[in-house]
C-alpha cells in the first residue's frame, strides 16, 4: 500500500515495496515558496536538489553547499627613494575558490610601502590576503646605491647597477637594472609590474626605466589594469614613466622631485625620486575583489565593502580589510 502526498509542486509517493518517489519539478516551475529541507527532483538538470535557506536551491549531497567565487587579489606596492629605482607592484591573483555557506572569509588588503630621501631602499609593500590565498607586497626601489628589493613584482636597482629585486612566479616580474656609476649620467631601472619586468636604464641617453605594465581583469565587468611597476628617477636624465596599471612616474631634475606615488587600490609601484632630496613615491594600497553567483550572495560583510553587479553576480570590492560570510 503507497502513501501519496499530493501538493502544488506535484505527488510525492511512499511504497513499502517501490520505496519513495519525490516530487518533480523543472528550474522555471520550482515551488514558489519553498522551506528549508524542501526536496525535489529537477527534470531540468537531472539532479535531486534540497532547498537551503542560505543559498537556495542546491544539488542533494552537495558537501557543506558550498558555491565557487571568483577573486581578483592585489597585493599593495613598493615604496622607492632617492635617487632609486622605481618600485615593483604588488603580487596580483585571480583565480576560483570554493565558499562554504555560513563559513566567514577574512579579508586582508595591503597598505603600499612607504616613500623614502636617503640612502635606504623603499620600504615593501604588505600582503593581501583572501582565503589563505596571499598576494606578496611589491619589493621597494633601491637608493642610488642600494639594490631593489624582491616581492609580488622586484624593485628597479639604482645608478650604481647593484641587484634588481625579484618578483614572485605567478604574481609579478623583476625590476630593470640601473646602471652608468655617475651621479651625473647614471640612471635606474623600473620597477616590475605584474604584466611585464620593469625597463632597464638606458645609458645611450641617460634615461631611467619605464615601470612594468600590470595586467587587465574584468572581474567587475570593466576591463581595468591593475599592478603596474614604479618608473625609475634620475639626476639629469630623464626619468622614467610609472607602468599602466597604476605605477608611478620617476622625479628628474638636480631639484629634489619627488617620484609619483602609485595609485590607491590598484597595487602599483612609487616612482623613484630625483637627487638631492627627492623624496621617492609610496606604494599604491592593494585590493580584494569577490564575484560571486547573485542566487547565493548572503550580503553579509564587514569593512564597508562597495557592492554591484555585473551579469548574473554580485560584485564585492575590498579597498579594506574586511570579511564576507557565504
Amino acid at each position: 500500500m503507497a502513501l501519496i502526498l499530493t501538493g502544488t509542486a506535484g505527488a510525492s509517493t511512499l511504497d513499502s515495496s517501490t520505496g519513495l518517489a519525490v516530487a518533480t519539478w523543472t528550474t522555471g516551475t520550482r515551488p514558489s515558496a519553498p522551506v528549508t529541507g524542501q526536496l525535489g527532483y529537477n527534470t531540468t538538470t537531472g539532479q535531486l536538489e534540497i532547498y537551503n535557506t542560505i543559498g537556495g536551491w542546491v544539488n542533494a549531497g552537495t558537501a557543506g553547499n558550498t558555491y565557487t567565487a571568483s577573486y581578483l587579489i592585489v597585493a599593495g606596492g613598493g615604496g622607492s627613494s632617492e635617487l632609486g629605482g622605481g618600485s615593483g607592484a604588488g603580487g596580483l591573483l585571480t583565480g576560483t575558490s570554493t565558499l562554504t555557506l555560513g563559513t566567514t572569509y577574512t579579508i586582508t588588503v595591503g597598505a603600499g610601502g612607504a616613500g623614502r630621501a636617503d640612502a635606504l631602499a623603499g620600504a615593501n609593500g604588505t600582503n593581501s590576503v583572501f582565503n589563505s590565498i596571499t598576494a606578496i607586497g611589491g619589493g621597494g626601489g633601491s637608493s642610488y646605491t642600494t639594490a631593489g628589493s624582491s616581492g609580488g613584482s622586484g624593485g628597479g636597482s639604482g645608478r650604481t647597477g647593484g641587484a634588481v629585486g625579484t618578483g614572485t612566479a605567478g604574481q609579478g616580474n623583476n625590476g630593470g637594472l640601473g646602471g652608468g656609476g655617475s651621479v651625473s649620467t647614471g640612471g635606474s631601472g623600473g620597477g616590475g609590474g605584474a604584466g611585464a619586468v620593469g625597463v632597464a636604464y638606458n645609458g645611450s641617453t641617460f634615461a631611467s626605466g619605464n615601470g612594468g605594465a600590470g595586467t587587465a581583469s574584468s572581474i567587475t565587468g570593466t576591463s581595468v589594469t591593475y599592478a603596474g611597476g614604479g618608473g625609475g628617477g634620475s639626476f639629469a636624465g630623464a626619468a622614467g614613466s610609472g607602468g599602466a596599471g597604476g605605477g608611478g612616474a620617476g622625479g628628474s631634475g638636480s631639484a629634489p622631485t619627488g617620484g609619483v606615488s602609485g595609485t590607491a587600490n590598484t597595487g602599483g609601484g612609487g616612482g623613484g625620486g630625483s637627487a638631492n632630496g627627492g623624496l621617492g613615491g609610496s606604494g599604491g594600497s592593494g585590493v580584494v575583489i569577490l564575484s560571486v553567483p547573485t542566487v547565493n550572495y548572503s550580503g553579509t560583510t564587514t569593512g564597508s565593502p562597495t557592492v554591484t553587479t555585473s551579469g548574473s553576480n554580485t560584485i564585492i570590492t575590498f579597498t579594506a580589510s574586511g570579511s564576507y560570510t557565504a
